[in-house]
């Protein structure tokens, strides 16, 4: 039994070493154009909905906006995100604004820790560390995140 635990175990973080290592290695392909930080709160009977905001550090200015976003899909509960990253693709302001949708498939660590890749319209592309707190489930939901600057 323990052997097993122990197999399981080891494939597990063997895969999020490959996940996080493949995550790092996509986005550092390119130094990034400026650093973000986001605030968010979630939310889901049925159709969920996020709301917030941020900051985006961009060429020396920081810059703030605000998110928005529905899902739709099985999703229930409440929980409260922050977040922090690297901006990639980003050589005008007025490109940030946008639609973000995942890029690739979010990691979750315990404690409530993750992350994860989004990209907008426009090619730039968010690389987010997270921390979750509360409980939400999302089952086969689409999802998009809508940043407006403030």
């Amino acid at each position: 039994m323990m052997k097993m635990f122990s197999k399981m175990t080891g494939q597990a973080l063997f895969a999020i070493t490959l996940l996080m290592g493949g995550l790092a290695l996509a986005a550092d392909s390119k130094q990034p154009s400026g650093t973000v930080t986001i605030d968010e709160k979630q939310f889901a009977f049925i159709l969920g909905g996020t709301t917030g905001g941020g900051q985006l550090t961009f060429q020396g200015q920081e810059y703030s906006f605000k998110i928005g976003g529905l899902t739709a899909g099985a999703n229930i509960g409440v929980s409260k995100m922050s977040a922090s990253g690297e901006v990639y693709a980003l050589d005008d302001i007025a490109k940030f604004p946008g639609t973000y949708t995942k890029l690739d498939a979010s990691v979750t660590l315990g404690g409530g820790i993750g992350g994860l890749r989004l990209k907008n319209e426009n090619g730039v592309i968010m690389r987010l560390q997270s921390r979750t707190q509360g409980l939400q489930l999302n089952a086969g939901s689409a999802s998009g995140i809508k940043v407006t600057m403030e």
